[in-house]
């Protein structure tokens, strides 16, 4: 993979400020990448032709943010490592996406869940780091909040009207939320705090036109930037990941 984003870091910041750096970088390219593959894997398995190719260009937007947050991480580490070396040659243990992408997809109404909690948790994000003095990064950010505007306008479009369809749609939707409530805390942890109030309000008022409640079991499960996961992400790893480890260095 080639990329053309170079590095524009701001100059004369400490090793513990570049790491710090990285490490943002990284968490949420793996994000990226993680829900890329997730979405990849529905591609030609939903009931429309029209929401295949939606969910395969949704696919391709976080792809291509993952491919430009890995590069510019690679850059900024210094140590020659590509965006391929990132994506493909870390372990299930040195990825930090959050345990919410990497959950495995169930019906389409879980799907829509699963995406509206993350679109609205990515549209506070890049609005946050679009202003990032890493020129790089905030040049990232910028390009990655116009599609989190259609991304979260079709995810919360599709949960809306799920909801206040049928029984049985309205039933398919509250259990994807029921099912993925107890990952969304983790988005906020540290200093991703800020985000959370104006995620509520985005959640809530989707929630009130689809007639859906906020589950009241109040566990939530974290652990994913600290790199401990879900028995689903080695298995998606492992299918992303064959080809690269079983001929290093292959190009096409």
């Amino acid at each position: 993979m080639t990329n053309q984003i170079t590095s524009t870091a701001p100059q004369g910041t400490s090793p513990a400020d570049a790491g710090d750096r990285i490490t943002t970088l990284l968490a949420h390219a793996d994000d990226n990448m993680v829900l890329a593959q997730r979405l990849g894997e529905l591609i030609s398995n939903t009931a429309e032709l029209e929401i295949d190719i939606a969910l395969g260009n949704k696919a391709l937007d976080h792809l291509g943010v993952a491919r430009a947050l890995y590069t510019h991480a690679g850059s900024t580490e210094g140590e020659g490592r590509t965006e391929d070396d990132l994506a493909m040659f870390r372990t299930e243990r040195d990825y930090t996406n959050l345990l919410l992408v990497e959950q495995p997809n169930g019906d389409f109404a879980h799907t829509m869940v699963l995406q509206l909690f993350f679109d609205a948790y990515q549209m506070e994000l890049w609005k946050d780091l679009s202003g990032s003095p890493d020129l790089t990064l905030g040049g990232i950010a910028a390009k990655a909040l116009k599609e989190a505007t259609y991304h979260l306008r079709f995810s919360s479009g599709w949960v809306i009207r799920l909801g206040d369809g049928t029984e049985e749609s309205h039933h398919r939707v509250q259990d994807g939320v029921d099912a993925l409530w107890r990952y969304t805390s983790e988005m906020f942890e540290g200093a991703a705090e800020k985000y959370r109030s104006a995620w509520t309000t985005s959640i809530e008022a989707a929630f009130v036109d689809a007639n859906l409640e906020i589950p009241s079991d109040p566990y939530q499960r974290t652990g994913g930037r600290g790199g401990f996961h879900t028995e689903h992400l080695g298995f998606l790893l492992a299918e992303m990941q064959w080809m690269q480890r079983s001929y290093p260095g292959l190009q096409w």
